[in-house]
């Protein structure tokens, strides 16, 4: 495995290193991983490394898996001079490694649809390996396919959560590539399926449209999607079944999900100044609603439930 790094800051770097089931030590000790080079890891340095690089480039040195992590940056005039690494515009060494790999995998916002640097004005001009925000292309084009027949794979997250980093890393190392089931934006069905919104503790709440008037506060009552914007019945991630650290989530810690496995975060032109607000029509009707669900009638269950809602639903109670 070759790792390379883009347009990023990282995150999805520490968020790697951070890995419980398997660790990164699991992965080369377990699952006979052969690291060959990563930002953080790498021990080739200097002209060694590059000579690594070049030898993976030109198909010298076998590539099975080509992980990219942040955004290709194609900027100033198609020139990629924004973003210089071993002496080559990195876009130029995404293109010939790509080219090599028998899998390709995307790691995080940046990578898989360009992410914070692809929003507007998006002075690099950055974009995603295969995507551009939801439009398919990206930097490698809709038509890409690795030496191993595959599509970019996109694990998205900002960060992606470090568990299905190396979950897919592990199905890769063993052979495993064609039994990976893509959705339609590449993502791994497995993880991005089920939305957000499952395994919420404050479910209940959001079933009677009861909203928390305040935020961070885990041990309080209410939901976070009608006045604080939590993305949570939009989103597909499954941050309430895999928990971070195992033990939490943003909407268990009383912060609304921001949506970060989506094309179109970080949503500015949705919530301009803030993403932590709900945009509602007229006032009343959150902009978006949760998938399947129609403005009208979303209106009318809203309404029914509110009326509905039992008196514990309004009261201070311990999330468990």
């Amino acid at each position: 495995m070759l790792w390379f790094q883009g347009g990023a800051c990282s995150g999805n770097t520490m968020s790697f290193l951070n890995a419980e089931e398997p660790t990164v030590i699991d992965l080369i000790t377990d699952f006979g991983l052969d690291l060959l080079w990563h930002p953080s890891l790498g021990l080739a340095t200097g002209g060694q490394a590059r000579e690594l690089f070049w030898d993976c480039a030109r198909g010298q040195r076998p590539v099975d898996i080509f992980v990219f992590e942040g955004s290709v940056m194609r900027g100033p005039d198609g020139s990629g001079r924004f973003d210089v690494f071993a002496d080559r515009p990195m876009q130029d060494w995404v293109r010939d490694l790509a080219g090599q790999a028998q899998v390709v995998v995307a790691i995080g916002d940046c990578a898989c649809w360009g992410g914070v640097p692809a929003t507007a004005p998006n002075p690099t001009d950055s974009t995603g390996l295969q995507f551009h925000k939801r439009a398919p292309g990206g930097f490698l084009g809709s038509d890409f396919r690795s030496r191993g027949g595959l599509p970019v794979i996109n694990v998205p997250g900002c960060p992606a959560h470090p568990d299905w980093i190396t979950q897919i890393l592990v199905a890769l190392a063993t052979g495993r590539a064609a039994d990976i089931a893509l959705d339609e934006l590449h993502r791994p069905q497995t993880f991005f399926t089920t939305f957000t919104h499952t395994g919420c503790t404050r479910n209940q709440y959001f079933e009677y449209k009861q909203s928390t008037l305040t935020f961070g506060d885990g041990t309080r009552q209410g939901c976070l999607f009608y006045e604080f914007g939590c993305r949570g019945p939009m989103t597909h991630s499954p941050c309430n079944r895999i928990l971070w650290n195992r033990q939490s989530s943003k909407t268990r810690a009383g912060m609304p999900c921001i949506g970060c496995t989506e094309p179109e975060f970080p949503f500015f032109d949705l919530a301009p100044g803030t993403v932590f607000q709900t945009q509602k029509v007229a006032g009343v009707i959150p902009r978006e609603v949760p998938e399947g669900s129609g403005h009208l009638t979303y209106l009318a269950q809203a309404a029914a439930a509110r009326a509905a809602a039992p008196k514990w639903s309004k009261k201070d109670m311990f999330v468990v």
